[in-house]
């Protein structure tokens, strides 16, 4: 009886053992993820602020913007 219950634990933590790396590197992908994120963002914000600079430069308005292509 306790050689069986000792296999069924051993065969009970595999799995678990398993998830557990899965759930680490989902966690490191998204922790990638969203690094990626806030890098793209941040590159956005600054060439939003230069196309802004450079649309104030060049006399455009925010309603000129409709104007432009997407």
């Amino acid at each position: 009886m306790a050689k069986a219950l000792i296999g069924h634990l051993e065969r009970g933590s595999r799995p678990s053992a398993l998830l557990e790396v899965d759930n680490a590197r989902l966690r490191a992908r998204v922790a990638d993820l969203e690094a990626l994120v806030r890098r793209l963002a941040e590159e956005n914000d600054v060439l939003a602020a230069r196309a802004a600079g450079l649309d104030a430069r060049l006399g455009l308005h925010a309603a000129d913007e409709a104007l432009q292509p997407a």
